[in-house]
């Protein structure tokens, strides 16, 4: 919201200078961006008349000119511009002026003729940047006034950032009601006067859309005569608030949307056909804008149409084929409430930002349509002339937004602030805010205004006196608070402690957006249905995730296309399953997720150069395992996986419960996801994997262990890890440690089969193992071998 200072101060006039208004606003909570003067420096420009004008003997397009500066003779200046013409009030650099850019003007001739100044255009004076000729001042301008003076130059343009919230200070009404109350300073209106009907005309109003259109007001006003000029006055106080002037019709209503906070439209009332509806868009309904866009109208869009077609998107934009233009006679003004939901985003939807969205989105006073009404007819009628008729309402009083009174407790409000401001202090802030205000039993009956859209519960009253008491007023304290240890389960693992472990094996961890591209989830889990997002952030981030794997694959892809030869990520984060069972239609699962590619290690001449495998990331996960101190309790099974290569994938089980997933990409899958290397991915549950078994002491055996070396002969499909549980589940206390070291599949093996060597740990903590206890112990490894896999004894 940028805005005039002089013009505010003519609402009201503290006695404060401009900094310390702006420092006002600011703590106040409308923060001030920038002070900006609102014209630059300049000196020696008076107001003068063209008393004489003719062509220059020497040259087509210059004018020689005799002008008026109110001094004992005229003065007599060669000139260019193509308006410069007898009679004409204009502003004018007098020789010894000091023009913006440190302009000097002096005695000089042009093309053999004398010119003792020059006549100035708002672009030479650093006004606004258009050059469309000289400044034409009014008719009643007193010549020789220094032209500063005239148009009081010596002015701020104040530009406050507002939050969403604060719709009701943007207007000067509005802002002008915020320093009232914060200098204790009663307002200013300026005077307007109810404007009486000379006309019988009318159009009927039809509220089709009650519900997104409570409120409607229309008013026919005719013989209206825009070629007059826009008033000075006006023009300089939107110009210094950031607004070109057009025509008469539409400085008007912006004048009135700046000065009252509510947008205003006018049609040509000659290019409508039949009275007035204000309904939602029909589908497949087509719009030409004022700026010649033809838009496609959706069915939630309202607009304000005739009995023929839509006119305007109804607090948004207008259409071409009912705008005013300069040749209209008569016009049809609107004043609306239009409900904020109604509005919000529609012009986003289309490309669009007007002033008029940018207030209705956050909410219009609902009472303020018929001032706002009067205001710009009487403005109108003063510079266009013309004759008003009555004005039309339609109303649907149910549909009007219903203001509930507030109570404020002084306990809460001692509480919240921590200190105590006196009662009659806050009843007065409340009052001067615009509230209906009661005290009785220490508290506050409040009654909103309808411009407060933003107040609804206590706390907003207490913020209220906050910044209207002053937030330096309030002296900082500390807070006092005592440290307490937080309880935390030994057993538990956390998140971090996991991605710590994967990130000391060479992982970097990634945090991946919690939607994906449906294409990319659609090819990997063909089998699972997921959410899709009604409003996404674009088409290619439309469905949320039923797995980390599909943005980590994005992100190896990313990083592929940079060169980057090693590359592995590790990300904790919330799968998305839909389950009619779950609440709100949908299960989300914390996981563990991650992703190798590239190369095993980073080039370094103790390192070969080969590529990462299914083993690698295997004994990533295993590593992961361990950190739950019952590494035991997992197994891998090889398995099948829509997103997984058949023959590397594998299930991860925790004794019967399936908890995670490991294996290769499919190939097929790696031009579709712009990926370039054979990638390799697993996810485990993090519940699985964050439960630990608390450390049990025991004293460490002080004898000998004993290691038998066993070789056996099973089925080549058969998994090693099937055999080492089996073995671990005898239930023998002196098995200290099991591994395989070898695998063999060659001569001297049948076909199908492989030799599977695994070395066998034994030791007692009470006694050295005699031999014999040796023997019956790997006795019972291999009759357990035998009779569950069928196992031999390799030669």
């Amino acid at each position: 919201m940028k805005f005039s200072e002089q013009w505010l101060r003519e609402w009201v006039n503290p006695d404060i200078s401009s900094h310390e208004l702006s420092e006002q606003l600011s703590m106040a909570g409308l923060e001030v961006d920038a002070v900006e003067p609102v014209a630059d420096e300049f000196h020696t420009v008076v107001v003068g008349e063209v008393i004489d004008c003719g062509p220059h003997p020497d040259a087509d397009k210059l004018q020689i000119t005799k002008v008026d500066v109110g001094e004992a003779e005229p003065v007599d200046i060669v000139c260019g511009a193509s308006n410069c013409r007898l009679g004409i009030k204009v502003a004018v650099a007098k020789v010894g002026a000091v023009l913006p850019g440190d302009f000097k003007i002096k005695k000089a001739k042009l093309r053999g003729q004398p010119s003792n100044g020059m006549l100035c255009s708002f672009k030479e004076l650093g006004l606004i940047d258009e050059h469309d000729g000289i400044i034409e001042l009014p008719a009643d301008a007193p010549v020789g006034e220094d032209y500063r003076k005239y148009l009081q130059l010596d002015d701020n343009s104040i530009d406050i950032d507002l939050t969403p919230n604060r719709g009701d200070c943007l207007s000067i009404r509005g802002i002008a009601r915020e320093v009232g109350v914060l200098n204790r300073l009663d307002v200013t209106v300026p005077e307007s006067n109810e404007v009486a009907a000379s006309i019988e005309d009318t159009l009927s109003i039809t509220l089709s859309a009650a519900e997104q259109c409570p409120r409607y007001l229309g008013r026919v006003i005719k013989g209206v005569d825009l070629t007059r000029p826009t008033p000075v006055w006006m023009t300089e106080k939107l110009r210094r608030s950031g607004i070109r002037s057009i025509d008469p019709v539409v400085d008007v209503t912006n004048y009135v949307l700046l000065e009252l906070g509510h947008p205003m439209h006018a049609f040509d009332l000659d290019s409508l056909e039949g009275n007035i509806d204000v309904r939602l868009a029909k589908p497949k309904e087509k719009l030409t804008l004022l700026d010649d866009q033809e838009v496609e109208l959706d069915d939630d869009t309202l607009v304000i149409a005739d009995e023929k077609r839509a006119l305007a998107m109804a607090g948004v934009y207008g259409g071409k084929n009912s705008g005013v233009t300069e040749n209209s006679k008569n016009i049809f003004l609107e004043s609306a409430f239009f409900a904020p939901d109604a509005i919000l985003g529609k012009a986003r939807r289309y490309g669009l930002h007007t002033d008029a969205s940018h207030r209705y989105e956050r909410g219009v006073d609902p009472q303020l349509q018929r001032t706002a009404m009067e205001r710009a007819t009487e403005l109108l009628l003063a510079i266009c002339g013309g004759e008003a008729g009555p004005v039309t309402e339609a109303v649907a009083e149910p549909f009007l937004p219903k203001r509930d009174g507030i109570t404020l407790r002084a306990s809460r409000l001692a509480k919240v602030l921590g200190v105590s401001i006196a009662n009659d202090n806050v009843t007065e802030i409340l009052e001067r805010l615009g509230f209906d205000v009661s005290f009785d039993s220490e508290q506050w009956q409040v009654g909103i205004p309808s411009y407060r859209f933003d107040l609804s519960i206590e706390e907003d009253l207490i913020e209220e006196v906050a910044r209207v008491y002053g937030y330096n007023s309030i002296q900082a304290a500390p807070p006092a608070a005592q440290l307490r240890m937080t309880k935390r389960k030994e057993s538990q693992l956390s998140a971090h402690q996991l991605v710590d472990a994967m990130v000391s094996r060479g992982y970097q961890e990634a945090i991946t957006y919690s939607f994906v591209d449906p294409k990319h989830q659609a090819l990997m889990f063909d089998e699972t249905a997921a959410l899709t997002l009604p409003h996404p952030i674009s088409v290619d981030m439309s469905s949320m995730r039923v797995s980390l794997w599909p943005g980590l694959v994005g992100a190896v892809a990313h990083n592929q296309k940079r060169q980057q030869s090693v590359l592995a990520f590790v990300e904790t984060g919330l799968r998305f399953i839909p389950d009619e069972s779950a609440e709100n239609g949908v299960r989300q699962e914390a996981v563990i997720s991650g992703i190798r590619s590239g190369k095993a290690h980073s080039e370094h001449w103790s390192e070969g150069d080969s590529a990462v495998d299914f083993y690698d990331v295997k004994g990533d996960v295993e590593a992961l395992l361990a950190q739950t101190g019952n590494a035991a309790a997992f197994r891998f099974v090889a398995s099948q996986h829509p997103a997984l290569h058949p023959g590397q994938s594998a299930a991860i089980y925790r004794g019967s419960e399936k908890v995670g997933d490991i294996g290769a990409l499919h190939p097929k899958f790696d031009k579709a996801l712009g990926l370039n290397q054979r990638t390799f991915v697993f996810e485990l549950a993090l519940s699985a994997v964050t439960e630990r078994p608390l450390p049990q002491a025991k004293p460490v055996s002080r004898y000998p262990s004993i290691r038998r070396d066993l070789a056996v002969v099973v089925d080549k499909d058969l998994a090693a890890g099937e055999l080492i549980a089996a073995m671990e589940n005898v239930g023998v206390k002196q098995l200290v440690d099991l591994n395989l070291f070898d695998v063999y599949i060659g001569d001297g093996v049948a076909e199908g089969k492989q030799s599977l060597a695994l070395s066998v740990t034994l030791q007692d903590s009470d006694k050295t193992l005699e031999e014999a206890e040796v023997t019956e112990l790997m006795t019972k490894f291999i009759e357990t071998l035998k009779s569950e896999f069928n196992a031999t004894l390799r030669d």
